[in-house]
């Protein structure tokens, strides 16, 4: 990379002119290294997505269980273990470095990604994704930090941004991918699936031998602030009433995201399915047409809702610098909120998602970008990657016990599972509203150096 500063320069955000104008090689390099990572996560995430419905028939064909409630557990399982992962490698990315960490964090999730490809029952698959979100959880939090810490103060809501908005390349390219395999009738698809999971391990060779740990980090680490262990870490960040009360401000916030996505959002694909099902009912078509159908339609839902992700997270960057975090979540979560409820009773044929799904995605994952700006900027250096995970991980084991609580209901509710998914979609949504009475608490931090 040549003599390249791997500090960022002294600036103030902006809300005027362009946000890259200050950003130099080695910015676009670590913005590009940090968006790489969390794009393959976002892909890994998104073909567990695709893969769980066939996942299930097949691991649990021949057994009298309900496979839609065995597909809220494993969703359930996953997110437990990206809970975990969250909170142990944020806080290793505190005392071991950000880049280093990082590339533990895409090792695991690659190759227990690739692991779930060899699965012979529900529960061992259940374990390998679990095992996989471990290393899920740790990416975002050592991503952004790092990104953070780089580029300058003027760059850095524009950088997180784009950083979050390109994950949606990966959910896309999981679409694809997904949709490829099920039309070209490939034997056991999904296991395929995460066989293309497993691959980008090769990015953690680049993170090694490229990525510097930024200058910000490595002087608290000269002046003797780093925690001797993530433990450590965790305590620290309770120990002082400034930094706990702005993560469990910046906890409440996230899981409202969390639980609006993962308990409802992925779930729109299946209400996407249920739809189709009823319409094809009428139709002569036999078992292998119906499926490619499904998996076409599955896969176009994907595609359109990141479609508008992207447009949403771009959107709410630039709110975010121009109005602040708190009047861009507020937004947000009202947003997220009509969305929400207009799909999960609005959708009554499987056409409307070439525009319902992209409302919904810019509206719920939008919000995904304000985390990624915003966690960051509420905690010191010692204690950045520990506080952001804590913020953007947590929230997960609350969506896990959600998901889980589902997976119940679906089974036990009626069995037309359109009317299922409505109800459980409708009711849950209003943790977007719940999320609106945190926001006087939380610290306005646009315009505001990075805390020490």
């Amino acid at each position: 990379m040549g003599e390249l500063h791997y500090d960022a320069p002294e600036g103030q955000e902006t809300s005027t002119g362009a946000w890259y104008r200050d950003m130099t090689r080695y910015h676009w390099f670590v913005l590009l290294v940090a968006s790489l990572a969390w794009l393959f996560d976002c892909l890994d995430q998104q073909l567990f997505n695709l893969a769980r419905k066939p996942a299930m028939d097949e691991l649990l064909a021949g057994t009298d269980v309900n496979v839609t409630a065995y597909g809220f557990i494993a969703t359930g399982v996953f997110l437990a273990g990206w809970g975990t992962g969250g909170l142990v490698f944020g806080a290793l990315g505190d005392r071991m470095g950000r880049a280093k960490t990082m590339v533990w964090c895409i090792l695991i999730y690659s190759a227990c990604t690739g692991l779930s490809a060899l699965s012979k029952g529900f529960w061992d698959f259940a374990a390998y994704r679990f095992l996989t979100g471990l290393g899920v959880g740790g990416v975002f939090a050592v991503g952004v930090t790092l990104v953070a810490e780089t580029v300058p103060a003027s760059s850095r809501a524009g950088a997180l941004g784009l950083l979050q908005a390109l994950s949606t390349v990966g959910n896309v390219s999981a679409a694809g991918i997904g949709f490829a395999l099920f039309f070209a009738q490939v034997d056991h698809a999904w296991r395929w699936m995460f066989v293309v999971g497993a691959l980008p391990a090769a990015m953690a060779v680049m993170v090694q031998r490229k990525v510097k740990e930024p200058e910000l980090w490595l002087k608290a680490k000269e002046e003797g602030r780093i925690a001797s262990g993530p433990l450590e870490a965790l305590a620290d960040l309770f120990r002082d009433r400034r930094w706990r009360n702005r993560a469990l401000i910046g906890l409440a916030i996230g899981c409202v995201g969390i639980i609006g996505f993962w308990g409802i959002g992925v779930f729109s694909s299946d209400l996407v399915a249920s739809v189709l099902k009823d319409y094809l009912k009428d139709k002569d078509l036999d078992p292998a047409a119906q499926k490619l159908e499904l998996t076409k339609w599955t896969s176009i839902n994907l595609l359109m809702f990141n479609i508008g992700a992207f447009a949403g997270m771009m959107t709410f960057a630039r709110l975010a610098r121009v109005l602040g975090r708190r009047p861009t979540f507020a937004i947000a979560f009202v947003l997220a909120f009509i969305a929400t409820v207009g799909l999960f009773q609005g959708l009554t044929s499987h056409l409307q998602v070439f525009w319902l799904s992209p409302i919904l995605g810019f509206c719920q994952l939008g919000i995904f970008a304000l985390y990624a700006i915003y966690f960051p900027e509420l905690f010191p250096t010692r204690l950045r990657s520990t506080g952001t995970s804590f913020c953007y991980n947590v929230g997960r084991f609350v969506a896990a016990i959600g998901t889980v609580i589902q997976g119940y209901y679906a089974s036990q509710l009626a069995a037309n599972s359109v009317d299922t998914l409505r109800t459980i979609g409708t009711y849950t949504s209003a943790v977007f509203l719940i999320g609106l009475l945190f926001l006087p608490f939380a610290p306005e931090t646009k315009g505001k150096p990075l805390p020490e």
